[in-house]
């Protein structure tokens, strides 16, 4: 249950920072509730998960992945380009995510 309520966690605030994108500077009413509503989600339930999973590997799971969807939404939902520099970048958030994990299992 606990890394169920982390998916939703990286879920809602994947939702919301793309939202922002389409607040135009918090000047658009409804994306703008979107990311205030999905940040709340967001932070509500990574706190849930933090009863039970611990802090370095939640928070490391939970910005690592959501940096990794936010830079494939802009790519397909935005039209934004990824270079070899960006995406080394993300595989190495990712490997980073793996060893925190490997090391909170011992």
């Amino acid at each position: 249950m606990p890394y169920l309520l982390l998916a939703f966690a990286i879920l809602s605030e994947v939702c919301a920072t793309s939202c922002l994108k389409l607040t135009d500077g918090f000047s658009r009413l409804w994306p703008s509730v979107g990311v205030g509503i999905g940040y709340v989600l967001s932070f509500v339930l990574l706190g849930q998960a933090l009863k039970h999973i611990p802090v370095s590997v939640a928070y490391a799971v939970w910005s690592g992945a959501g940096t990794a969807a936010v830079a494939a939404i802009g790519v397909v939902a935005f039209g934004e380009q990824l270079g070899k520099p960006q995406l080394a970048g993300i595989a190495l958030i990712i490997v980073g995510v793996v060893l925190l994990n490997l090391r909170a299992s011992h």
